[in-house]
């Protein structure tokens, strides 16, 4: 189970940080990403973490402003969204996998088996 925390709204230019609580399977074994859905668009990919944190994959429209986590030793992972733009608005997913190894599958949403509910991320200009 993936739950969702710490959207809401923020004005553009702050600082905002999303969490993602991991229960029920072994955390350390899953690849995670963070998607997320802005109405009358296409669910987006927005960044993802390997399994050991080594290795950070991004949406190009995000590189540089936000910045995926995660603490194996809690099951969580983490987005840092710094510098958001009325652009980022949209509900956001954290999403795990344990059979995703290498880019690009880390892209596409049918790759990743686990989803959770989302929390919006409202950013107002």
């Amino acid at each position: 189970q993936l739950v969702e925390s710490g959207g809401g709204s923020v004005q553009a230019g702050g600082s905002l940080r999303l969490s993602c609580a991991a229960s029920g399977r072994t955390f350390i074994a899953y690849f995670m990403g963070w998607f997320r859905h802005a109405p009358g668009k296409e669910r987006e990919f927005v960044a993802a973490i390997n399994q050991s944190g080594g290795s950070e994959y991004y949406a190009d429209s995000v590189k540089g402003r936000f910045t995926s986590s995660r603490d194996n030793s809690k099951d969580m992972v983490y987005l840092q969204i710094n510098n958001p733009e009325p652009e980022d608005t949209a509900v956001y997913y954290c999403t795990a996998d344990q059979w995703i190894d290498l880019p690009p599958r880390h892209m596409y949403p049918y790759e990743y088996g686990h989803w959770g509910q989302g929390t919006q991320v409202t950013v107002s200009s």
